[in-house]
């Protein structure tokens, strides 16, 4: 079995290095293809108006400078043109990628990419404990089980142009209290922090940062699951339409 590897925290991320160690559980071809730096939040966009160059860090490890989704289409289109991976796992992303988080992160976008391209594709992350991207994270619980999660889902049929999302709760291996398969959540909107600063010659500028809110999940959601300490398994697919608004509009413009 051939496996590519991506992620979106770059191609020097301890996240990334937990996941070659799991994907060569499961076979000794492994590929990685990853963006030389850290592309955390540009869901699946592409470069368009500069050259993406590539660049070889070892024996079947490139590091490109674009985006996740980049990655992934070199990998596909060119250093694995000749003989395709049968499997795409990207991460193991630094926090996690619940809710409505999927559409913003990286991670997902690149198994997007490969699902898009009919690869069955896998996105892994780890939250952590704290509020933001300074705090201290472990991925002992991805360390720890996710073998065994990609076991399952390398047995398991996949619809077309479908991808599952995985998230490990920020807890000890032998702390987690199992594996959910659940839907994704949907938290309420307004996470969005600014700090304004003003630069040397008075220009305002910010930083941008999604913080935690309060929030109840729903229950059998990815956010509800997390919470109590359960590894989240979460299929998804590319198509966006909402199919239950088809007719209503239909009549609408006739």
């Amino acid at each position: 079995m051939r496996i590519l590897l991506s992620n979106d925290d770059g191609i020097h991320a301890p996240g990334l290095a937990v996941l070659e160690r799991i994907a060569r559980t499961l076979s000794d071809d492994v590929t990685v293809v990853a963006p030389i730096e850290e592309q955390s939040g540009k869901g699946r966009s592409l470069t368009l108006t500069e050259p993406v160059r590539l660049r070889a860090f070892g024996e079947k490890r490139w590091a490109v400078t674009g985006t996740p989704t980049d990655a992934v289409m070199i990998a596909l289109a060119e250093i694995m043109k000749d003989a395709k991976p049968d499997l795409i796992l990207s991460g193991v992303n630094r926090g996690a990628n619940l809710g409505e988080d999927v559409s913003y992160s990286g991670t997902v976008a690149a198994a997007m990419e490969g699902a898009h391209a009919g690869i069955r594709s896998i996105a892994l992350s780890q939250r952590y404990a704290g509020s933001g991207l300074g705090d201290a994270v472990t991925f002992a619980a991805a360390e720890a089980w996710g073998e065994r999660v990609l076991r399952t889902l390398v047995d398991t049929p996949f619809a077309p142009r479908t991808l599952v999302n995985v998230n490990f709760p920020p807890v000890a291996a032998e702390d987690v209290q199992g594996i959910r398969v659940v839907a994704q959540g949907m938290r309420d909107y307004g996470r969005l922090q600014l700090d304004r600063r003003t630069d040397p010659r008075g220009f305002d500028y910010y930083w941008l940062r999604l913080g935690r809110i309060p929030h109840t999940p729903t229950e059998a959601t990815d956010l509800e699951a997390i919470e109590h300490g359960h590894i989240t398994v979460t299929p998804l697919h590319l198509d966006l339409t909402h199919r239950a608004s088809l007719a209503m509009l239909g009549e609408r413009f006739q």
